[in-house]
């Protein structure tokens, strides 16, 4: 059962999530046994090292899976069953009622296409605008995600603007149809800080003007401690704590959890003492150890943790975690 949303009316509820690729070298299972739940105008942090599965649930979720993975479990839109729906059907649902930003713009826009002619596509075929409608409201769209002098760039190809005025214009292009969910997958990654901050508050912004449903993909603990209010750890494919964002900062209760932490650097330490890194390297998921997956990295493992896979569990209103121990 999805992990609950805080009482708001759910837009996203994902239940037992499976996500396998066939390879050469056998089955991965780069998703194992994921569920949680996205209310109107929450958003939820997926964090975790690369590998650990956060964008395979994302990508099952919108139906964009390479050829050799499959996906098994529920995953509802609105109470409606959206998993393995053909790509005619799902293609009334995404872009129009819930969206994407990828990771890199340049790879997501068409380099040999303007950006006029894709943002106003949007609009044409999800919306039966007019080109000349559709031009109007994507230039508004672009004012609004503040590229400067929108309507003199807006028929420009993707290689005229920077890589944070791509970002932008990916952001415009998800939100055109002002969609019930947003799915950001690291959409700051490769970007200078200060257009990291700008791109997040506008994202954060927009959504409290559309009571969106926003889930945030990102490494970066930091981002999920300003953007979210409740938080979902994933290592090995698994999730293995979630809890509403202050609690988990203040108390971790998963040794990975607390290990990403440990490893932030602080505006209110006073000491001059080394960042603590985490051991070790993320498990092969094709191979994954017997027990617990953090176990070869974790310094409080002991007896069981070798053997038995920890199942999540409910430890408090609100907060789950997969691990032995009873507490840290």
């Amino acid at each position: 059962m999805g992990i609950g949303s805080n009482g708001r009316s759910s837009v996203l509820e994902v239940t037992n999530l499976e996500t396998t690729f066939a390879t050469p070298e056998g089955e991965v299972k780069a998703v194992n046994n994921v569920g949680f739940a996205v209310g109107a105008g929450e958003a939820v942090g997926i964090v975790g090292e690369s590998g650990s599965g956060k964008s395979q649930i994302f990508m099952s979720i919108m139906g964009l899976l390479a050829s050799n993975g499959r996906a098994r479990g529920s995953v509802k839109f609105h109470g409606r069953e959206i998993l393995g729906l053909a790509a005619s059907q799902l293609n009334d649902i995404r872009g129009a009622r819930m969206s994407m930003i990828f990771q890199d713009p340049m790879t997501s826009l068409n380099p040999y296409l303007k950006v006029s002619r894709q943002l106003t596509e949007v609009l044409v075929t999800h919306k039966g605008m007019s080109e000349a409608e559709a031009r109007k409201a994507a230039i508004g769209m672009l004012d609004r995600v503040q590229i400067p002098e929108a309507a003199q760039r807006f028929d420009m190809y993707p290689h005229e603007f920077s890589g944070g005025m791509r970002q932008r214009v990916m952001i415009a292009m998800a939100l055109l149809c002002q969609p019930e969910l947003l799915i950001a997958d690291e959409p700051t990654t490769a970007l200078d800080v200060t257009v990291q901050a700008q791109i997040l508050e506008l994202i954060n912004g927009l959504r409290r003007d559309f009571n969106m449903a926003l889930v945030l993909i990102t490494h970066d603990m930091g981002v999920i401690a300003g953007m979210c209010d409740r938080v979902l750890v994933m290592y090995g494919g698994r999730v293995v704590e979630a809890a509403p964002v202050s609690p988990l900062f203040h108390d971790p209760q998963h040794p990975y959890t607390a290990g990403l932490l440990r490893s932030m650097p602080r505006l209110d330490e006073t000491s001059h003492g080394r960042l603590t890194t985490i051991a070790g390297q993320p498990p092969n998921l094709q191979r994954l150890p017997s027990g617990c997956a953090f176990r070869d990295r974790c310094d409080r493992r002991f007896e069981p943790c070798a053997t038995e896979l920890p199942p999540l569990r409910s430890i408090a209103p609100e907060r789950s975690k997969a691990c032995h121990l009873p507490a840290l």
